[in-house]
């Protein structure tokens, strides 16, 4: 049931993402900022047992890792990320700014989640 609703919020906050990117008003590092949120639940599905901190960890590298690839501009990867889910996933070009936004989405995720935990009932024993 958690990796359900964990999996709901991953389409909500796509959708969010990608609404982002077609109302100009709205600062494009939000929706970097909700890619690495999408980033966060989607590694939360797949370890669902793990503690937050692992989770963030991961995250957080992951995302990393996907900037900084994008310092490297074969034409293979180049014709790649001028697709439409090529651009989704991969991005285009190295921000330095895009690793603060993704360090706020995980914050968010990290927030988001240490909040529901306290919540939740304590189950005993």
């Amino acid at each position: 049931m958690l990796r359900l609703k964990y999996t709901i919020l991953i389409f909500i906050v796509i959708a969010a993402g990608l609404v982002s990117r077609k109302i100009h008003v709205i600062p494009l590092w939000i929706g970097d900022l909700l890619w690495a949120l999408m980033v966060y639940l989607i590694v939360r599905v797949l370890l669902i047992t793990s503690p937050i901190k692992n989770i963030a960890i991961i995250s957080l590298l992951f995302s990393f890792g996907i900037e900084f690839s994008q310092l490297y501009q074969a034409p293979w990867i180049s014709q790649i990320r001028q697709t439409l889910p090529g651009k989704l996933v991969l991005g285009q070009g190295f921000l330095w700014g895009d690793l603060v936004a993704y360090i706020g989405g995980v914050a968010i995720g990290v927030l988001l989640e240490s909040g529901l935990q306290v919540m939740r009932p304590k189950q005993h024993k």
